[in-house]
């Protein structure tokens, strides 16, 4: 075993940064490969962790940061840039003897970034974390290891998210509190937040990454889509993972609001959900409400 993870290499020639496993990985990798129980091995999977942005020099330093500060030993770190031309890949290269992979390139929008990282990553398991969010803690990536570990069936694992303000992030804005997925929950405005999404890789080559149809909204299609056509076994942990700073395109106007929500009933009527405007929009104005007024506890 320690003889393979040796020769392990952190990703493959893509024109990207390829970097050998560290010997720290290797010894983490091995001791925890070596505590488990026989059996036990889905505890020490692979994650890839990938950050997608563009021109976000001004936040991704803390993303990578909560990346890196994760106790997890196997994590192969994907950042996707869609061609910056404010210095944030500078800020990416000071880490590239961290960092797996590392692709800056002019793209289709954030999704087909997305779906570019997912082509890139060689994990068990993938999550998103996008270059204005970080992790709320160093462990939550142990913690999803942790749970995927405990029941193979799992597909898909998702926590908490607290929005925080821009300039101050110690403030709580929003509190995204998720709960159990049950079907036809997205047809009433119910999603999970998707910074806190981790999926098995193995559902994407069955079932797809994010359609290009829906160029807005897309990470909403591909969990609805997943959760409720396709019906994969989730997990939901009311554990804060992610806090993601006010400001996102979606929410910056209310045209934009109106568009992702025109797109997410597109996707409702796609998968043959029983959509209604009038449900679906006061449900989401609910939940949404609630996010406002509930605070996390201390």
């Amino acid at each position: 075993m320690l003889g393979w993870l040796w020769s392990t290499q952190r990703g493959s020639s893509h024109g990207c940064l390829t970097q050998p496993w560290s010997s720290l990985e290797v010894l983490g990798r091995f001791i925890c490969v070596s505590a488990l129980p026989v059996g036990a091995g889905c505890v020490v999977s692979k994650f890839s962790i990938i950050t997608v942005g563009l021109n976000s020099a001004a936040t991704i330093r803390d993303t990578i940061e909560s990346v890196l500060a994760q106790d997890y030993p196997d994590i192969e770190y994907i950042v996707v840039d869609g061609a910056s031309q404010d210095g944030t890949m500078r800020i990416v290269q000071e880490y590239d003897d961290r960092i797996a992979r590392a692709v800056s390139a002019p793209d289709k929008g954030v999704y087909d970034a997305m779906n570019t990282g997912i082509e890139l990553a060689t994990g068990d398991i993938i999550g998103f974390i996008n270059s204005d969010d970080f992790y709320a803690s160093n462990t939550v990536i142990s913690s999803v290891a942790a749970l995927f570990g405990k029941n193979v069936a799992t597909d898909a694992v998702y926590g908490d998210l607290c929005y925080v303000r821009k300039d101050d992030v110690s403030k709580v804005v929003r509190y995204w509190r998720s709960s159990s997925f049950v079907p036809g929950a997205f047809a009433r405005g119910w999603c999970p937040p998707h910074p806190t999404f981790f999926l098995r890789r193995s559902v994407y080559e069955r079932f797809g990454g994010f359609d290009p149809e829906f160029p807005v909204a897309g990470d909403v299609e591909l969990m609805m889509r997943l959760l409720e056509r396709h019906k994969i076994v989730s997990e939901h942990v009311p554990e804060i993972w992610v806090r993601m700073r006010t400001g996102g395109q979606t929410n910056r106007s209310i045209r934009n609001v109106i568009r992702q929500n025109r797109r997410i009933m597109a996707a409702i009527r796609k998968h043959g959900l029983v959509d209604s405007w009038t449900r679906f929009l006061a449900h989401k104005a609910f939940l949404r409400i609630e996010q406002f007024i509930a605070r996390p506890a201390e």
